[in-house]
């Protein structure tokens, strides 16, 4: 069996193992510095498995930040028909990535 965790950070939910790599809400963290997620829902370590009620106590998963950078464009389009009514914007959503070196 693999040792797995499950996280939350930034209002949302992510099943974490060491050496992994995931984009994540923006932290006020610098590039190359250690980030602690201590809401812990979740640690599995081979067969053993700890529920958290909501959070495991005592659990930390910890993660170098590798790059803040900002995500791609996404279009934001209204439209109503028969109308005239059309709007086109924008959007690009800052984020942090990061590696899980330990659970």
């Amino acid at each position: 069996m693999s040792n797995f965790s499950v996280i939350e950070t930034g209002g949302k939910q992510y099943k974490v193992s060491v050496g992994q790599k995931l984009k994540i809400e923006k932290l006020e963290a610098e590039k190359g510095g250690k980030v602690f997620f201590d809401k812990v829902l979740l640690v599995v370590e081979g067969e053993k498995a700890e529920i958290g009620a909501p959070y495991v106590s005592g659990a930390k998963v910890e993660a170098t930040v590798v790059n803040q950078a900002r995500d791609k464009k996404k279009i934001v389009f209204k439209y109503h028909s028969k109308t005239r009514y059309r709007k086109k914007k924008g959007h690009r959503q800052n984020y942090t990535e990061v590696e899980i070196t330990k659970i």
